[in-house]
């Protein structure tokens, strides 16, 4: 299996943890084989967004992992992160494109082959296709297996799998021809967040994760 910056990506959340317990967590989900983080923070207000990002760019940058913002373009900007992800309520895709430029990295939320097709076709570089398991993260309707695999065998850009998705169910998605898998509470809310990384990465061995050049 060939390791690319999609296969293990971590979605920041700050549920009821410390500020430092937060970068503690994310220090050692990098330490320990995540391939990417998304900071996505709804609230927070811009001066404190922006401070995070400093942090948490602090922490992807000593070990060379791709920081993503959630949403907020003025943000990635302003840390020099690699890029941003948005779903249907931010700015349209090729607009958002516009604005990052061509050397970041642009993520876009797609539940349905349409949608996906359509950010493809926009410029994203990337797409995250659920909920496929149950969360509170993630409201709305469930987006089926099928559907993840329809989208990742017909795009031509990485599919990340996301939504509900932890060590217990994720090799039920083993065959899928996605990028990677996305976790948020899975890896925020572990007790030892660099044996369950760890842990992870071991059975992320067994997928059959599609390349990315």
């Amino acid at each position: 299996m060939k390791k690319n910056l999609y296969q293990l990506y971590l979605v920041t959340g700050q549920f009821d943890l410390s500020d430092e317990r937060f970068l503690e967590v994310i220090e050692s989900a990098c330490q320990n084989g995540v391939t990417c983080v998304q900071l996505r923070e709804k609230n927070r207000s811009t001066r404190s967004f922006f401070e995070v990002a400093q942090a948490v760019k602090e922490i992807t940058d000593r070990y060379q992992i791709p920081l993503i913002i959630n949403d907020r373009v003025d943000i990635c900007l302003a840390v020099d992160a690699a890029g941003v992800h948005i779903g249907d309520e931010e700015l349209p895709v090729a607009v958002t494109r516009q604005l990052l430029g061509a050397n970041r990295l642009l993520g876009v939320t797609a539940k349905t082959l349409k949608r996906a097709q359509q950010a493809q076709e926009e410029g994203a570089d990337y797409v995250g296709t659920g909920a496929i398991f149950p969360t509170k993260t993630k409201a709305g309707p469930r987006t089926s297996q099928a559907t993840l695999r329809e989208i990742a065998e017909k795009l031509q850009i990485p599919v990340v799998a996301i939504g509900g998705i932890n060590h217990q169910n994720m090799l039920s998605l083993a065959k899928l021809p996605i990028a990677g898998v996305a976790m948020v509470s899975e890896i925020m809310l572990a007790q030892n967040p660099a044996q369950k990384v760890q842990a992870l990465c071991q059975t992320l061995e067994q997928f059959e994760i599609k390349k990315v050049e």
